[in-house]
């Protein structure tokens, strides 16, 4: 029955990173009618007590929604994604979830949560920048349909250029062995940070770096703002590998790799990490000359939001 919820929750879960908290818009009793549909006869009770047993909480509203997106739209985005989810995977193509992690001051400083352990582990009594052998910037893809994540850890800047060489990576080392005759993948993002719907060059890196790279086309549904805490690489990848390293000091690049890398589930999740010490340059401009270059189409559905790059030369 576990797995019969985890299932149908699978498009309707949010979550916090940092603690692992879930939280779903459906009702207990919502949930209780759709499972009996399937031959599944329980109570709203028991839907609650499953509930809580997976990880899920009760939640209160929040004043955080951007009035930039209303309610109608946040809610046909919504849909568009779960439609768009359906049809990529249905064709067997691959789906990913992208976001950049809290930042990470590399050093002897004080990690939330707690070990089992005889001595308390001695950190610095101050969080100072001037004190860190380096500022971690690790940037996630999650692969829903494999359940596999990819991290790459820079010690620069959250650019585009650093966004979309963590998916160029993981297509060049890990999508094209998974999924060897694929040659489109819809990437779902947040509206903000280095992979904002708005940033341009955002779009010019995936055109350059991915679709002329590689030959395929990249299908890119960026989550209303406000909204976050949907997008699947939040509660899926990033959450784990905080709990994987509660309490655990990050001392060193090397340890932080090694908590990526260990990070495991009951579901079967497994992550692979990698570092760059490469410098992104932060404030880099696209022209108009070469905005109007990129093979992009907008859909007709909330176009600022959903579009496709293609290799440049193609339909």
């Amino acid at each position: 029955m576990i797995r019969a919820i985890e299932r149908l929750m699978a498009q309707h879960t949010a979550g916090d990173p940092i603690t692992g908290l879930k939280w779903t818009r459906k009702t207990t009793e919502k949930i209780a009618r759709e499972l009996r549909r399937a031959g599944i006869r329980v109570s709203k009770n028991t839907v609650a007590r499953l509930l809580r047993k997976l990880g899920y909480s009760l939640r209160v509203n929040h004043k955080k929604l951007s009035r930039a997106c209303s309610r109608e739209d946040r809610d046909r985005q919504f849909r568009y994604i779960q439609a768009m989810r359906k049809d990529f995977e249905s064709q067997g193509l691959p789906i990913v979830s992208v976001d950049t992690k809290k930042k990470e001051l590399v050093g002897r400083f004080k990690n939330p949560g707690a070990v089992w352990a005889k001595t308390p582990i001695l950190v610095n009594d101050h969080d100072f920048r001037s004190d860190a052998r380096a500022k971690a910037v690790p940037y996630g893809i999650y692969d829903l349909r494999a359940n596999c994540g990819h991290v790459l850890v820079g010690i620069s800047h959250d650019t585009s250029a650093f966004a979309v060489d963590a998916l160029a990576g993981w297509w060049h080392h890990q999508a094209r062995q998974s999924y060897p005759n694929a040659d489109h993948m819809l990437v779902l993002a947040d509206n903000g940070g280095s992979n904002g719907s708005r940033r341009r060059s955002w779009k010019h890196h995936l055109q350059t770096n991915v679709c002329n790279r590689f030959g395929c086309a990249v299908t890119v549904c960026h989550y209303p703002s406000g909204t976050s805490k949907w997008n699947p690489v939040e509660h899926r990848l990033f959450s784990e590998i905080s709990k994987n390293w509660a309490g655990q000091p990050l001392d060193s690049l090397e340890t932080m790799l090694k908590y990526i890398r260990t990070t495991r589930t009951a579901t079967g999740l497994r992550v692979t990490a990698v570092l760059t010490r490469r410098t992104y340059a932060k404030g880099v401009k696209v022209s108009d000359v070469e905005m109007a270059k990129l093979n992009l189409d907008r859909h007709r559905v909330l176009p600022q939001l959903n579009y496709t790059l293609r290799p440049q030369g193609t339909e």
